[in-house]
Formats: C-alpha cells, structure tokens, sequence
C-alpha cells in the first residue's frame, strides 16, 4: 500500500510518502464548498417556482438574477427548504472544530496504524453523548449507553485483531503508535464538539444541509488556506512534507501528485466522497440527534474493512468478524431497533387460519385491513 503514495519531489532526486495533512485538510473544505455551490444551482432553477407557485422571495435582492437564470425547474425539492434569515459567520466556529479534527487525524495516520486509527475513532461517540448531556441537555437511557459501550467494543475488538495478529507492520515504533493515538483522541473530541454545536445551531436555524456544509467549507478552505502561507517557513525536523522538511510544502505535493497519478485520483476521490459524507452527516444530525450520526458514522469502518480486504490491503482476520457483529448490534441496540421488532413479535395478532375466509373488496381482492378485522360468525346448518 505505502508505493502507491509514493512519489519524487520537485528535484526528481528524493523519493518520498505522501505526507501534506493540511494540504489534504483544505482539499476536504474544498469538496464541503461544492456542497455550496450544488445548492444555488437548486436554489435558483427552482427559485421561479417558489415565486409563481408560493408567492416566496418576491421582494429578494437576487430576483433579477432569478429572472434570467437560464434553468427553470417546475417542481419542489426539500433540498433548498429551510431559513434563510441567519448570520454565515456562525459556521466558522464549526469549521474550526472541524479543521482541528481532520489535520489531526491526518497527522496522526502517519504516526500510527490504520487499525488504531479505526478503532479510537470510535470513542467520539462518548465524547459527543457526554457533550450531549452537557450543552444541550440531553437525557441518555441505559440503552442508548449500552448501545454506544456495544459499538466502541467491537471497533475495539477489530483494531485489536489487527495489532494482535499484523506483524508486518514495521514502520512504527511503540511511541510512534502511542502518540498518533492520541493525536486520534484528541481530534475526536473536536469532532463531538463540531457535532453537537451542528445540532443546537441546526435545530435553532433549519438551514437547508446543503447550504451549511457548503458555508464551513468557505470558512475552513479560507482559515487553513492562509495558514498554509506561515506553515511553509516553519520548518520541522520530523517533517517529511518534502526536501525543505517544511510544516506543510505545498509545492512539494503538486510536484508529487505531477509524479503519481494515483495522488491525483486518491486526492479528487476524497475530495467528492468528504462533500457528500457531510451533507449526508448534518442531514442525520439535522433529521435524528448528534449522537446517532456519530453511531451511523462507524459503520463507515465496515465498508473501510470490506474494501481494504477487496484489494489486499491486508490479511482477513476471523476476530474482525466478531467485532462486526457487535458493531450492527450495538447500531441496533442505541436505535431501538431490535426492542422494536421484540415488541411487535410479542404484541402482534394471531395470523388467521388459512381455512378462514377472508373478506373481500369490490374487485374480490382480499384486503389486509379485513383479514385484520375479520370476525367468524357462525353459520346456519
């Protein structure tokens, strides 16, 4: 896996990884604009429609725009549905949470295995039920703990599996590993504090998903992009962003992806996935809570684990299975999924013998609603 992230610097001499985690940072901000952009497309080939069918946005400052905009789309969507009356500035705090956590995260990949990366990941869901309970007032049931303890156990279980039975891996040291974990655990709380402010502010505003994700993008890409001009003259000696061992060298990472095609599809790759993966997070968190985004989110780690053993990225582990098992449980558990489908199985009718008749309706198709309400009579003989 580590040849295909590397790739000569700009001297065409030195051969190195890919390391430039703000660089990847401000391409994750990026690909959160275009959430932006996606959403005045909508916004205005729809804008005729709200103005005509329901009398919205007649005195806006954009209707001359509105006017000849040169799409006109005849039909509603919830896509563009939400308060408009709001100050942008309140997404720069969340972009910052947000900033903070993935150069974490990213800095942390290069100290530490993929396998502790996925499993403390998991402790965020802790972190924002606690900061749950704290701001906004949440009150958690037993079964919400026990789920979200199931969950973190078998992310556990499958990161263990990895350092327990992986001794290929050979690149970091026992202090390596143990700083890039907590690195992990420091942006995970970042990323609880980023979820529950998204939902008091969400809850508090009902602004459109897309237009949310689209605002911390502006504000993250403009923040990280001008710190990116100060990280190029500090210098670190552990640094492998290039030759120059720079904080971050931008110059040195084009001259990579130049070098190595697979940088520039892994870089638009995650660029295009981290868009619609917010807009699909602050959609549960606007629809659901901030602490069942964070539970959904880690089953993330089964499509990472499902795609990782598809290309051979590493070695099948029957323990990872378990740890599976306890992640779709615990799912089910924080949900109420499977007191659900308890309840019904015990509350549910007796099912009608097939020697019953059943009645019919006008056309002789036998309606649920009748075998449900159908009550024998007796018959004359």
């Amino acid at each position: 896996m580590n040849s295909r992230q590397n790739a000569f610097f700009c001297d065409k001499k030195t051969n190195g990884s890919f390391e430039h985690p703000f660089l990847q940072a401000t391409g994750m901000f990026l690909g959160e604009f275009l959430c932006l952009l996606v959403f005045k497309l909508i916004w205005y080939s729809t804008a005729r429609h709200r103005i005509d069918q329901l009398k919205l946005y007649e005195t806006d400052v954009s209707s001359v725009a509105i006017k000849y905009w040169p799409i006109n789309v005849k039909r509603e969507t919830k896509l563009v549905e939400g308060d408009q009356k709001f100050n942008p500035l309140i997404f720069w705090v969340a972009s910052i949470f947000d900033m903070l956590s993935t150069c974490l995260g990213y800095i942390a990949l290069n100290y530490t295995t993929a396998s502790s990366f996925q499993m403390l990941r998991g402790s965020v869901m802790i972190f924002t039920a606690l900061l749950s309970v704290a701001f906004l007032g949440k009150k958690l049931t037993l079964y919400h703990w026990l789920g979200i303890l199931t969950v973190v156990i078998g992310l556990s279980v499958v990161g263990i599996s990895d350092i327990l039975f992986d001794k290929s891996d050979t690149t970091h040291s026992n202090s390596d590993k143990i700083a890039g974990d907590m690195l992990i655990l420091m942006g995970q709380i970042f990323t609880a504090f980023q979820v529950v402010y998204e939902e008091r502010f969400i809850a508090k505003y009902n602004i459109p998903p897309l237009q949310a994700v689209g605002w911390e993008g502006i504000f993250g890409f403009g923040t990280l992009g001008l710190l990116l001009i100060p990280f190029y003259f500090i210098k670190i000696s552990t640094s492998n962003t290039g030759p120059a061992h720079r904080l971050e060298d931008v110059a040195e990472a084009f001259c990579q992806m130049k070098n190595n095609g697979i940088i520039i599809l892994a870089t638009v790759g995650n660029i295009f996935s981290i868009a619609f993966f917010n807009f699909a997070g602050i959609s549960v968190t606007k629809e659901l809570s901030s602490t069942t985004r964070m539970v959904l989110d880690s089953g993330r780690t089964l499509i990472i684990w499902l795609v990782t053993l598809a290309l051979r990225w590493q070695n099948f582990y029957p323990l990872q299975i378990v740890g599976f098992v306890l992640l779709i449980i615990g799912m089910g558990i924080y949900n109420g999924v499977w007191a659900h489908l308890i309840r019904e199985f015990i509350s549910r009718r007796p099912i009608p013998s097939e020697r019953s008749p059943l009645l019919t309706n006008d056309f002789g198709v036998a309606t649920p609603a009748a075998a449900t309400n159908y009550t024998a009579e007796p018959v004359n003989t």
